[in-house]
């Protein structure tokens, strides 16, 4: 039994890569997250956080890019190149975690709000509703002024104000799972809620919900960097922060047009790659888009 699944299993990684392959954007989106992620991931082997201080920057203020250093310096003279690499652990840090708590609480409201009707469901959507109207952006610089700049403040920031509209997404995929046949069949076999829940709802909705999170990591690295720009940062260095400098030590005026561009560039190759990877993603796991391709 154990081999079957297991060759099931493969059998369907085989297929979903075979469809996956042929979106060129999306096999650019995953070697490109890729690279990023592991980049990061082994930052502390090669540099570590020293490289952000200000009492250790070396070189010559507002450097131009050139052999010694590839992205010239920032009003410190330290490195752009070495500060991007280890601010990509702040941003990719607080983007996933904090697309994780959204993706929670979304899936959370979605299901139960799609699956229990009368006044549970009713009150559920209308909390999910008034979080939906709220400025999220506005909201999230509220919050984390108010509980202090951290990394932990900026995730709960994000993921407490974009999780709305996942919960949309999933009570309606929860509501059209729920009107099919065997569904019935199982209520009348006597299945619980939790079995309803975690054996039909659940599987159907994973794929829609796989495809969704790499949409809301794009957003939360961009709602990172704008609340950072803002000054609501986590006190650590991440891309958002170094915009967020450039403008404050005037790189524009002093023609440091590196340190705009590259902090910026980095933010926007990645964001794109989980755009080009959440919908590859949803072309393949979505059977009418796949249908209709």
């Amino acid at each position: 039994m154990t081999s079957l699944s297991t060759a099931r299993r493969r059998l369907a990684l085989s297929r979903f890569w075979a469809e996956y392959r042929h979106h060129r954007g999306g096999v650019i989106g995953l070697a490109v997250l890729v690279v990023s992620v592991l980049l990061a991931l082994v930052a502390p082997l090669f540099i570590s956080e020293d490289v952000t201080s200000v009492v250790n920057g070396v070189g010559e203020k507002f450097a131009a890019p050139s052999l010694s250093e590839p992205f010239g310096t920032d009003e410190s003279g330290r490195s752009i190149l070495l500060m991007v690499w280890w601010g990509s652990r702040t941003s990719l840090l607080i983007g996933f975690l904090a697309a994780l708590l959204s993706i929670v609480i979304g899936l959370v409201f979605g299901v139960a709000a799609g699956h229990f009707r009368g006044w549970l469901g009713a009150t559920l959507m209308r909390i999910t509703d008034w979080f939906l109207v709220l400025p999220s952006l506005v909201t999230a610089l509220v919050l984390s002024a108010i509980l202090g700049g951290s990394t932990f403040t900026i995730i709960m920031a994000i993921g407490i104000t974009t999780w709305p509209s996942t919960a949309r997404l999933i009570r309606a995929q929860t509501l059209a799972v729920e009107a099919r046949p065997y569904i019935e069949r199982s209520r009348a076999l006597g299945a619980g809620h939790w079995h309803i829940t975690t054996r039909h709802v659940l599987p159907n909705v994973a794929p829609l919900l796989l495809a969704s999170t790499t949409l809301e990591v794009a957003s939360a690295i961009v709602t990172e960097s704008t609340l950072a720009f803002l000054g609501a940062s986590s006190n650590k260095t991440s891309w958002g922060t170094m915009l967020r400098h450039s403008y404050d030590y005037g790189a524009a005026n002093e023609g440091a047009w590196w340190y705009i561009l590259i902090p910026g560039l980095a933010i926007l190759v990645v964001v794109m790659a989980f755009t080009f990877v959440g919908r590859a993603l949803e072309a393949v796991l979505n059977p009418r888009l796949r249908r209709a391709a």
